[in-house]
């Protein structure tokens, strides 16, 4: 099987992602922790996950503050969360190209870690963090609103403040339809780092049924995520 580029320890390997990030690490042994997976060896990411965390959460905050003067604190708080979410955040790493430089274990890379939302958005957390050890605040938030460009100017505080298991389940009410079946099928990892895997069933077999899947840090993100994979199909 062939490594992916990302296992290769060479900084001038990532240059592409500092320039899609709009920022030079200094020590680039930084961003090399940043991007690898506790299955991949130590140093991992997940101290760099835990920092990157916090600065995401001021640097966002911060924006949407100045952005909407007029927004009280629970709107704010609102399109933070939807900003922050595993989900968003694993998007923006795809956008970033960012699942080609991780380093992942060889059973995580033969499962398709690299395109897992949990380890993608925790890697996208970490890369915040280490911009901040390396470049300061100021490097960090410049990189947190480059990468977040497009989610920041499509955001439409009037939006109603639906998630997906809900969207969803209006969505099949107002069709007539019977409320869809969502179960977990696999954890993995250990207590404390576990990724739920969860399945929504809609409709019965051989009648239309359909299958869509999740996974996340907790059953609550997998099943959001199922849900949204199921409008999708629905919808298409």
């Amino acid at each position: 099987m062939r490594r992916p580029p990302s296992n290769n320890a060479g900084g001038g390997a990532r240059a592409p992602l500092q320039r899609a990030l709009g920022y030079r690490f200094r020590h680039e042994a930084l961003l090399a922790q940043a991007l690898t997976h506790r299955s991949f060896g130590s140093p991992h990411n997940e101290r760099l996950e835990f920092l990157g965390d916090g600065v995401l959460d001021c640097v966002i905050a911060e924006d949407l503050y100045r952005r909407f003067p007029d927004l009280g604190e629970g709107p704010l708080s609102r399109l933070r969360a939807s900003l922050v979410r595993e989900a968003a955040l694993a998007a923006v790493a795809r956008e970033l190209g960012l699942s080609t430089w991780l380093r992942l274990g060889e059973g995580e890379a033969a499962s398709g870690g690299a395109e897992r939302p949990s380890i993608l958005a925790d890697a996208m957390e970490a890369v915040f963090g280490a911009i901040f050890l390396d470049g300061g605040y100021e490097a960090a938030r410049a990189a947190v609103l480059r990468a977040y460009g497009e989610a920041l100017a499509r955001l439409d505080p009037s939006a109603p403040a639906k998630d997906p298991k809900t969207r969803l389940q209006e969505f099949l009410q107002g069709r007539g339809r019977g409320l869809p079946l969502y179960r977990v099928v696999a954890t993995r990892g250990a207590a404390h780092r576990q990724v739920f895997e969860v399945e929504c069933v809609v409709g019965e077999p051989g009648a239309g049924e359909h299958r869509t899947h999740g996974s996340g840090s907790s059953r609550r993100m997998a099943e959001q995520q199922a849900a949204e994979a199921m409008l999708k199909l629905l919808a298409a």
